[in-house]
C-alpha cells in the first residue's frame, strides 16, 4: 500500500534511531550486498548486525538465496552500512519499500552507495562470467521512487541525472582493475521488473535502445540515493547471456552458480577500491 510522503519520513527517521541505539558505527559508505557481492562480507569487521524484522517498517527479503540483516562495521579502513540481502519489485513490494533502507542508510551518515546484481548480456562483448561497472541506466520498471509529493528533506523534486554513476569512482575502479589484473567491463544497464526473464522480442528491443545488461533491480536505490546526494558505484555480474537468436533456455542454478564463482574476484576488487576512496 502506497503511504503518504509524511508517513514514508518519519517511518524512515524512526528506522534510522532505532539502528543508531543498536550501534556505535556512523557509516560513510552503505553497500548492498546483491547477487555476486556476498563475499564482500567476509571482508567487513563487522561490530552489529540488525536482522531486518528488528528494524522498524523495514520489509523482508522473500529470495531464498538473499540474507536479510543489516551489517555495521569497518571495511578496508571505513566506517560501513550493509544491507545483506536486497528488495525486488517482483517480490509485491512498493518502490518506496524496495528503496526504504537505502533512505535509512543514508540518515545514518553514508555518502557513498555500492550496489551490485546478476544480469544477463545482450552483446557477445559483454560475456557470461564478465564484471561490468555500470555507467549509465534504463528504467523499464515503469514506476520510479520519486513519484508523489516530495520533501525537501529527501532531496530535489526534479533530480538532475546526467550522472547516475559516479565518474570519480568508475575511474578510480578501471584504475584498480588494470593494477589487480582483474578483467571489466563498462555499459549500459535496464532493468525490468521480472519476475521471468526476457522474451526474444523483448531482448532485442532492449538491445536496440541502448542496453548492454538487463536485471531485475538496482536503478530504483540508484535514484533514491542520487536524489539523497550520495556518490553511487554500480556493478552487474552477468550470468546469463539472452542475445544469441535462437536464444538459449537459462537455468536459474547455473545463473547462481556463475554469480558465486564470480563474487571472490569482483568482492576483491571493491575491497581494493573502498581502501583508495577518498569520502
Amino acid at each position: 500500500m502506497t503511504i503518504t510522503i509524511d508517513e514514508l519520513a518519519r517511518r524512515v527517521y524512526e528506522a534510522r534511531d532505532f539502528v543508531k541505539t543498536k550501534t556505535q558505527i556512523n557509516p560513510q559508505l552503505a553497500v548492498i550486498l546483491g547477487t555476486g557481492l556476498h563475499e564482500l562480507s567476509n571482508y567487513i569487521e563487522i561490530e552489529t548486525e540488525i536482522p531486518y524484522e528488528e528494524i522498524p517498517y523495514c520489509p523482508t527479503s522473500t529470495v531464498e538465496f538473499h540474507q536479510g540483516k543489516l551489517i555495521l562495521g569497518r571495511l578496508a579502513g571505513k566506517s560501513i552500512v550493509a544491507m545483506h540481502g536486497r528488495f525486488h519489485y517482483y517480490e509485491g513490494y512498493t518502490i518506496q519499500e524496495v528503496t526504504f533502507l537505502v533512505r535509512v542508510m543514508n540518515l545514518l551518515g553514508a555518502k557513498v552507495l555500492i550496489v551490485s546484481n546478476a544480469c544477463g548480456s545482450l552483446t557477445q562483448y559483454i560475456p557470461k562470467g564478465s564484471i561490468m561497472i555500470i555507467d549509465d541506466y534504463i528504467n523499464l520498471l515503469g514506476t520510479n521512487p520519486l513519484i508523489g509529493y516530495n520533501k525537501e528533506i529527501f532531496g530535489p523534486r526534479f533530480l538532475e541525472m546526467s550522472e547516475p554513476y559516479s565518474k570519480r569512482l568508475i575511474e578510480l575502479t578501471e584504475k584498480i582493475a588494470m593494477e589487480e589484473k582483474i578483467k571489466v567491463y563498462k555499459g549500459v544497464y535496464a532493468a525490468v521488473p521480472g519476475p521471468t526473464l526476457e522474451t526474444r522480442a523483448e531482448a532485442k528491443f532492449i538491445r536496440l535502445i541502448g542496453a548492454d545488461v538487463v536485471g531485475m533491480s538496482t536503478i530504483p536505490e540508484t535514484i533514491v540515493a542520487r536524489q539523497m546526494g550520495m556518490e553511487v558505484l554500480g556493478f552487474s555480474v552477468v550470468t546469463d547471456d539472452v542475445y544469441p537468436i535462437p536464444m538459449p533456455k537459462i537455468n536459474v542454478q547455473e545463473i547462481l552458480d556463475i554469480a558465486s564463482q564470480t563474487d571472490k574476484v569482483l568482492s576483491r576488487l571493491i575491497y581494493k577500491v573502498v581502501e583508495k576512496m577518498e569520502i
